[in-house]
Formats: structure tokens, sequence, C-alpha cells
């Protein structure tokens, strides 16, 4: 993982390289990290940060967990976990998408959704790169200067940017962090 920070005081990229390390060590995503770049000046005030993570795992289905079968009499949906890996994961999004009182979990094995509201065949339970990317922000987040609240996104695949200030944006600065981006690719 390459950390680089540009700034016109070589103190202050110091600083900001070592809370970035320290950030990431923290919150284990050091080796998840490929590169991670910030272009600052205080003077400005910008604070550019651009992070490419590494690629993740595929999404696990519903269907690459269990089997589904639907009762014609009541409508419900038989759910048989023939890997159980996930199922914390897929119990708390049935209950986003379903409601907690439809979902029930007669056995270790099985779990039934009462008069589903919507159709959950092809449901996403688990996606490795959402994880990731929340994760990711929250790094950034906590890398980012106090105070530099307004912030304009530019993440695209596996490269998260975001371009922050406290003042109004800057057409330049957006040129700076694509300039950034580009490099990165």
């Amino acid at each position: 993982m390459g950390i680089n920070v540009e700034c016109y005081d070589p103190r202050g990229a110091e600083v900001y390289e070592i809370i970035a390390r320290q950030v990431l060590q923290d919150l284990q995503l050091a080796r998840a990290v490929d590169d991670l770049r910030i272009w600052v000046d205080p003077r400005e005030p910008v604070f550019i940060i651009v992070v490419k993570t590494q690629r993740t795992s595929e999404p696990i289905y519903l269907e690459d967990m269990a089997e589904m079968e639907v009762d014609k009499a009541t409508g419900a949906v038989h759910l048989r976990i023939r890997d159980e890996t996930y199922l914390p994961q897929l119990l708390e999004r049935l209950w986003e998408t379903q409601g907690r009182g439809r979902v029930r979990q007669p056995s270790r094995f099985e779990v039934v959704v009462e008069d589903p509201i919507s159709d959950i065949s092809g449901m996403t339970v688990h996606d490795p790169s959402m994880n990731l990317r929340k994760r990711v922000y929250d790094a950034i987040f906590r890398i980012i200067p106090e105070g530099f609240r307004v912030i304009r996104d530019l993440s695209e695949d596996n490269i998260i940017a975001l371009v922050c200030t406290d003042e109004v944006l800057r057409d330049e600065w957006i040129l700076k962090a694509r300039e950034i981006i580009d490099d990165m690719r």
C-alpha cells in the first residue's frame, strides 16, 4: 500500500501521512487499500483524497445459500438453508425488506417469510465490495480535516475520491482530483 501526500508544507504532508496510515491500521484496511493519495492546501483551503481499493470477492445471493419454495396456499416463502455462513446477513436483509414480523426461523436450516411484500429471489445477501466501500468512507471521514464539510464525491469502480473544503468548491480542484484518479487507474 502506497500513501502519497502532496502539500506545500513538508511537515504538514508528513503529519497527514501518519494520520492516514494510523487510521487505515486502526480500521484494518491497510491490506485492502492499493493506493492512497492526498493533495492538500490549507491556504486555499482544499483537501483531496483518492483511495484505490483492491478488488473483492463476488456478492453472495440468496440462491447461493438457500433453496426457495413458495407455498401456493399461503403465499409464504420457505427457505432451506444449504450454507449458513451468511445466515445472519440473510436475516438482516429479510428484516429490512419484509419486516421483522413476517420473518421467522423455525429451525437452524429453515427460514419462512409470511406474506412477502416483495420478491426476494435474486436478493443480495452479502456484498463484500459495499462493505469495503463503507469502511473506506469511514476511514476517509476520519482523515478529512475538521470543518471541511463541503464535499464532492467523484468515486467510480474501485476508486473512492472526495474533494473537500469549507468554502465553495472550485472547478480547478475537481480537475485536480480527476487527474489523480486518472493517474491511479
